[in-house]
């Protein structure tokens, strides 16, 4: 789609894509973000963007040469594709972990306020080191996703924090004035069945325990000892792949996420010598007929949204890095009804165990 701004035109997709027309790679929270830009002559050079998640900030923003903070590696890839459709030079955006100690100063950082309050703390934690005394900070939202939290975090950082008038549905949270605040090592700890304990950092999905699906797929994983490589597909802070090993540990295990915050977090949970570790939105790092077992709770939000269609893209990847014979465990909530399409793909698929939220399924 194409978007106007300083008198240039941009053409902008999603990545990855998508089959429903009535999603866009940016929401009026963003046009709202770049109109006060605008309006109050805010913009200055080498700004730094957080949750830009499919590149648009940073490919409209690109003369300014923007750092962004790189939370998935499908966003990465959005960012590189965006930039290539509107002739911007790559070398104008730079790209920032999201664990980074930031190495230069800025006077203004522009964040999209994300789903998971814990990852705005922890990014209002990195750009708080690294601002200038007079720098400000500006936070967009869609007004429907608003939470008081937002406000209470962000008083912790900054004396002065003022929210605009909504405009399209959608507000800003203007940050100035940095109050003196210890950096911390942002960290939950989470445990299942209270017989093993796993770290991950803040925004990572399920921050105060073990979500529920997660919990009922562990006691319904049948790991084999033929199963001699294992892929945890979308494998978050680890556990899933610490069961598999639990259940066989001299497997040879791969744990796969696109979450930058969740691969690191699962190299603090697995110790072992078979583990290898990809931040990855894709199965393209595997040659076909690889595995004898994929295990996944896999991912059926992206952010506010539902969206089947990407884990259906990677359920067509597992078929490929399956050996004959292999099989794929996964679990879902029983809402989704992925029966229907996990038939398509498989010539087996056989329900083994379903309560009154989630259903795991073995496909063969």
């Amino acid at each position: 789609m194409n978007f106007f701004f300083k008198d240039s035109k941009y053409s902008i997709v999603r990545y990855p894509t998508s089959d429903n027309k009535s999603l866009q790679a940016w929401s009026a929270a963003d046009e709202h973000l770049l109109k006060y830009l605008s309006d109050h002559q805010a913009l200055s050079q080498h700004p730094i963007l957080y949750n830009d998640r499919f590149g648009f900030l940073s490919t409209v923003l690109s003369e300014f040469n923007p750092s962004t903070v790189v939370n998935f590696k499908s966003q990465e890839k959005a960012i590189e594709l965006n930039a290539s459709k509107n002739g911007v030079d790559l070398k104008n955006i730079s790209k920032i972990e999201p664990l980074d100690t930031l190495s230069k100063s800025f006077d203004l950082a522009l964040i999209k306020i994300p789903k998971s309050l814990d990852l705005f703390r922890l990014q209002l934690d990195q750009i708080h080191q690294s601002l200038n005394e007079d720098a400000t900070v500006i936070c967009s939202f869609m007004t429907k996703y608003f939470s008081r939290k937002t406000i209470e975090i962000a008083e912790k950082y900054f004396e002065q924090c003022e929210q605009t008038r909504a405009w399209k549905k959608s507000r800003l949270l203007i940050l100035k004035k940095k109050k003196k605040v210890d950096p911390t090592l942002h960290i939950n700890t989470v445990s299942i069945d209270k017989t093993k304990s796993f770290k991950q950092y803040f925004g990572v999905f399920s921050a105060k325990n073990i979500d529920y699906a997660t919990q009922f797929f562990a006691t319904n994983m049948d790991v084999q000892t033929t199963d001699n490589k294992i892929l945890d597909l979308a494998s978050g802070n680890g556990v899933l792949a610490h069961v598999a090993l639990s259940k066989n540990p001299n497997a040879e295990i791969h744990l796969v996420d696109d979450s930058f915050l969740a691969v690191e977090s699962s190299k603090i949970n697995i110790d072992s010598k078979n583990a290898h570790f990809y931040f990855s939105d894709d199965l393209s790092a595997f040659q076909s007929n690889t595995f004898d077992l994929v295990i996944s709770n896999p991912p059926f939000h992206f952010e506010f949204e539902t969206n089947i269609e990407i884990a259906l893209n990677l359920f067509a990847e597992v078929k490929r890095c399956l050996k004959k014979g292999g099989v794929f465990q996964l679990v879902t909530s029983n809402h989704l009804n992925l029966k229907t399409h996990l038939f398509k793909l498989f010539h087996k698929v056989k329900l083994v165990a379903q309560n009154d939220k989630f259903v795991v399924y073995h496909c063969q």
